[in-house]
């Protein structure tokens, strides 16, 4: 297995300012920034819809630098941005259902927050590192698997034209003013502090819910679709990677997993895992299915060639590590454990 990302050089005293940083990914990279001596500071809107939580940060309170604003507040991000080392692009609404419901905001957030966050950073801070959390989402329904780099981007809804566009941006930019943009197509990333009180931050995290609170969960469809998944440790050590190779600069990458596995399989290791829990297999609600993506796996062999990342908690391991936190930390997450 590679090793996580350990190099402290890199990030030791810079300073780093992280969108959605009370978020699922985004706290616990601000966490493991602060661990190597970063000056982190987070900004995040605390949407109610989105999964900015201020138990994120539990036990880093103290240590990171919190801004509660909107990455749609362009003033807000230029005064950020000034004198900042780094700068991860995570923030973003996530949810594929809202974004069809709701097509402007997703529009506002993942597409046009997007070109005026890297306005600010050519205007007042040119020699900033930016690395941007994409989405398998932009491929669509998959051609041919693995999904590689050079596959066709057909997203199947608003969610997935707005990512491609907001990471079209970055590359746009990096061609063009020379910013030093680097591009994740992130795949399923799950674990602690992912948001699970509903399905808009990942359909892993409602079934966690409904086990904890000793409900059957659901999975949609014939349960034989296929899909990877990073354990959330991972995909913060590829983002720390991305940030510490220049070599990177102008590059989209993807993330990925050589664990595939059926949604009907990853539901029977929960269950095996969490003992007495129990699932069904049901149609897809209409609104779902229509943008359902069938099945997909990445490959991810160009970012670990140039890197040597590489995933390292196997999916068993990462499933009942995630049990055991919200387990935990149920309150924080507002699940109603039973008694």
């Amino acid at each position: 297995m590679a090793q996580p990302f350990e190099s402290v050089a890199p990030y030791a005293q810079s300073r780093v300012l992280i969108t959605g940083g009370l978020g699922f990914i985004g706290s616990t990279l601000a966490r493991r920034l602060v661990d190597c001596g970063a000056n982190v500071t987070v900004v995040d809107s605390l949407i109610p819809e989105y999964g900015g939580n201020w138990f994120n940060l539990s036990g880093y309170e103290s240590r990171v630098r919190v801004n509660i604003s909107d990455v749609r507040d362009r003033f807000a991000l230029e005064y950020l941005i000034q004198d900042q080392d780094y700068l991860f692009n995570l923030a973003g609404q996530t949810s594929h259902t809202d974004s069809m419901t709701s097509p402007e905001i997703d529009l506002a957030i993942n597409c046009a927050a997007q070109l005026s966050i890297l306005e600010c950073c050519r205007k007042m801070n040119p020699g900033i590192r930016v690395v941007f959390a994409s989405t398998r989402q932009i491929y669509g329904r998959p051609q041919y698997l693995p999904v590689d780099e050079a596959h066709p981007l057909n997203p199947v809804d608003v969610n997935g034209i707005n990512k491609q566009a907001g990471e079209s941006y970055h590359r746009l930019y990096s061609d063009v003013y020379g910013s030093r943009t680097t591009c994740l197509r992130l795949t399923n990333t799950y674990g602690p502090r992912m948001r699970i009180k509903d399905s808009r931050q990942t359909f892993l995290g409602v079934w966690m819910r409904r086990i904890i609170e000793s409900r059957p969960f659901e999975v949609f469809g014939t349960g034989e679709q296929l899909r990877d998944f990073n354990y959330v440790d991972d995909c913060v050590d590829a983002l720390m990677y991305a940030g510490a190779h220049d070599s990177l600069v102008g590059g989209i990458f993807n993330l990925g997993s050589d664990e595939v596995i059926s949604l009907k399989d990853l539901a029977t290791l929960l269950c095996e895992l969490a003992v007495d829990a129990a699932f069904q297999i049901v149609p897809f609600p209409p609104h779902r299915k229509a943008i359902d993506i069938g099945d997909y796996f990445a490959k991810f062999e160009l970012f670990s060639s140039l890197t040597g990342w590489k995933p390292s908690i196997n999916l068993r391991d990462g499933l009942q590590r995630s049990l055991d936190f919200y387990r935990k930390n149920a309150v924080h997450y507002d699940i109603n454990k039973p008694y």
